[in-house]
């Protein structure tokens, strides 16, 4: 399934599941169908909210029990058809033009790798990086900077001249757990989605001269992730998919998640005495082709106007326009904005 989080009407958030022509089935609604129609159950609506609820972490706080209800949804509904309704008339399925597609999940913990593909630590040690970038470096990123797909990354120009990219595969966690094995990481996998770690990398210089960073990934805006959830049924080796970022167009991150320094289950498992909560993202690292590791990063560094799309095998695109703060907040200053 792809999942995704979308809002209609100006109403609360909802959960659905894009279908092969693009709509969205909502699943929540379908379930309610399918419980009162082919399951005979007469609380059909509080059943489907414990099963399938309409919020994302929900519905992974649930497990397989919730992922496979989700699935029944869907086939009823694709069953049924584009006509289908709910048990009380409201629309199961909905068009792309009628809805807005938000970031799938915002999770309670987002842990952040980097350092992970061995091809930008060599890009990272010719450009003459003050640090090793090296697996195994972890850090929290603040959920609330996240965004969803076509939504804004918006350049701060009163905080950074140097706006960069960095195309990140991510999984979402499923299940409760701690101190695992990388035997053991599958049982915990939900789904794959895309990151786009956007770094200020005037920001990062000064905060690396302590050794450590965060401010300069987490601003507001600089954690789009999206388009949607791809649940791992769909994905059997998460270590075998082509990347691509591409900025107006043009290529500028290229690679594979085969040249990670190491498979997406160890890393799982390394940071597993944490502990995850159902519905916790963990990116996993960037690939080579990032700006500020070119020959040339004044000329690639993100500016308002660009478009950028992250593209991984399997997934779909993640795509955000940049813009300018000071033309979002009409001019105003950061004093009265």
């Amino acid at each position: 399934m792809k999942l995704v989080t979308f809002s209609w009407g100006g109403r609360e958030l909802r959960i659905g599941a894009v279908a092969a022509n693009g709509s969205i089935v909502d699943l929540n609604t379908a379930y309610a169908l399918y419980l009162r129609n082919v399951e005979q159950e007469g609380a059909f609506y509080a059943l489907a909210d414990a099963r399938v609820p309409a919020e994302m972490r929900g519905l992974f706080a649930n497990g397989d029990r919730g992922l496979d209800a989700a699935r029944a949804a869907l086939e009823y509904a694709l069953k049924e058809g584009p006509e289908a309704k709910g048990p009380n008339g409201e629309p199961v399925f909905f068009g792309r033009e009628v809805i807005r597609i938000k970031a799938p999940i915002i999770p309670k913990k987002f842990f952040h790798t980097a350092g992970n593909f061995r091809e930008h630590h060599t890009e990272a040690q010719k450009a003459g990086f003050s640090h090793p970038v090296l697996p195994w470096i972890v850090f929290f990123q603040n959920v609330d900077a996240i965004i969803g797909p076509e939504e804004e990354i918006v350049y701060p120009e009163h905080l950074t001249e140097e706006l960069d990219y960095e195309l990140e595969l991510a999984v979402v966690m499923k299940k409760t757990g701690k101190h695992f094995s990388a035997e053991r990481a599958g049982e915990y996998i939900g789904g794959y989605v895309i990151f786009n770690d956007i770094t200020a990398r005037d920001i990062q210089r000064t905060e690396m001269k302590s050794g450590v960073f965060s401010f300069c990934k987490g601003i507001d805006t600089f954690c789009p992730l999206g388009p949607h959830i791809v649940t791992d049924d769909e994905i059997p080796n998460a270590n075998n998919l082509a990347m691509e970022l591409r900025v107006n167009g043009k290529t500028r991150q290229q690679s594979h998640s085969s040249k990670m320094s190491v498979t997406v289950p160890e890393i799982i498992a390394h940071y597993s005495p944490m502990g995850y909560s159902a519905g916790d993202v963990l990116s996993t690292g960037t690939v080579s082709g990032v700006a500020t590791f070119s020959g040339d990063p004044k000329s690639l560094y993100l500016k308002p106007g660009d478009v950028v799309e992250c593209e991984i095998e399997k997934i779909g695109v993640l795509r955000n326009p940049v813009v300018s703060y000071k033309e979002k907040h009409g001019g105003k200053s950061v004093a009265t904005a």
